[in-house]
């Protein structure tokens, strides 16, 4: 029996991504909010987008929700330009915006309706967030954390595919800032493709599956939280330390240094053994060796080069 043509498993292709672009640019006069951005985010992931404010993460959301036309380039949601898919995207952009009158649950009774949701949806999306015992309070009364997470509720009516959130933690409480993580962590694991902006390192880190790092418009650098730390250096402990760095010199050159009384190599771990015995075999004492990662932080101010222009948005 032959293999019909529609058995055969067709490539990926971009139209499967709940999010796309090329190289696309938004001016404001001569001024580029967003500068040549290529990004592609695949389904099921958490993606963060990391920069100091006015690094151009909002504007760029925007354009994904057909909220802002870019001056150049390709936006597509779904293998789509925006707004022609926005019935499978679920958005919280800039903080919601409610009835303060109204209870949280008449507040989403509004939105399914005028969203076309099952207005049966809204108690399950007030669980979802944590909210359920709050319902029937006025928004009025909600805290700021309150507030973001019934926007998220919002932002579920559709049970939609893509979730962009933007900047969901900012001023918030210790508390509500682990809450939201929190929801946004169980939102990735449910399946929801995530794209998530931030200027928070520790909020990436924690719930990102894969971060691409903003700095004027332009991303500047994309990868996992581990590829963005890089390998670090290895650190090794040793007495006398100049002869050690004059020894490791030899082998390595510029990848070595001696910082605060210890050496700093730039090396892969199988090269550690024979950095070791290359010192201990001419006398130099080693007592002890352990890689030193760069943390986010480093790597964020390096990459953003932090105060050199923040009027960006």
């Amino acid at each position: 029996m032959g293999i019909e043509l529609s058995e055969i498993v067709q490539p990926r292709r971009a139209a499967d991504d709940p999010v796309s672009t090329e190289a696309v640019t938004k001016r404001y006069g001569t001024r580029a909010a967003v500068d040549g951005v290529s990004l592609r985010v695949t389904g099921g992931q958490v993606f963060g987008l990391l920069g100091p404010n006015g690094a151009g993460k909002t504007t760029l959301l925007r354009m994904l929700l057909g909220l802002v036309r870019p001056t150049t380039g390709k936006v597509a949601v779904f293998g789509e330009p925006p707004p022609r898919t926005l019935a499978r995207v679920g958005a919280l952009i800039e903080g919601p915006g409610m009835y303060p009158y109204l209870s949280g649950r008449d507040n989403l009774r509004v939105l399914a309706r005028q969203a076309g949701a099952p207005v049966a949806k809204v108690d399950e999306v007030l669980d979802r967030v944590g909210l359920s015992a709050r319902a029937r309070d006025r928004t009025r009364e909600y805290s700021l954390g309150m507030k973001q997470r019934l926007g998220v509720a919002a932002s579920l009516l559709k049970n939609p595919d893509l979730l962009v959130l933007d900047e969901p933690t900012n001023g918030l409480d210790p508390q509500g800032v682990l809450d939201m993580r929190d929801l946004v962590r169980r939102l990735g694991e449910d399946g929801h493709t995530v794209l998530l902006s931030s200027h928070l390192l520790a909020e990436v880190e924690e719930v990102c599956d894969r971060v691409a790092v903003l700095a004027r418009g332009r991303i500047v650098r994309e990868g996992t939280v581990g590829e963005l730390r890089g390998r670090g250096v290895v650190v090794v402990h040793a007495e006398p330390v100049g002869r050690a760095l004059a020894l490791a010199a030899e082998p390595l050159g510029e990848r070595v240094k001696a910082t605060a009384g210890r050496l700093e190599a730039e090396i892969e771990d199988h090269e550690i053994p024979g950095l070791v015995a290359l010192l201990t075999g001419h006398d130099i004492d080693v007592f002890g060796v352990r890689r030193r990662e760069s943390s986010l932080e480093e790597v964020f101010l390096t990459l953003t080069n932090e105060g050199d222009d923040h009027d960006q948005r």
